[in-house]
C-alpha cells in the first residue's frame, strides 16, 4: 500500500474536500395528514407512525 512520503498541507486537504457541501432535504407533504416530512422517510404525527401517507404503526392507548 502507497505511504506518503511527506505530511500533505492543510491547503491542499482543504482544496480536496471543497466539494463536500450540507444540502437542504427535499421535503413532502403528507397528503393524508397535511404535515411535512423528508421524502423516503416514516415520520410520526401524533405518535402515529406514517410512511407513504399509510398508517404503518398505530400508537399504543
Amino acid at each position: 500500500m502507497a505511504h506518503p512520503k511527506r505530511r500533505q498541507s492543510h491547503t491542499r486537504g482543504a482544496k480536496r474536500r471543497t466539494h463536500y457541501k450540507a444540502e437542504v432535504p427535499t421535503l413532502a407533504v403528507c397528503p393524508v395528514t397535511g404535515t411535512m416530512h423528508v421524502y423516503h422517510r416514516a415520520y410520526y404525527v401524533d405518535g402515529d407512525l406514517y410512511y407513504k401517507g399509510k398508517l404503518v404503526m398505530a400508537a399504543k392507548q
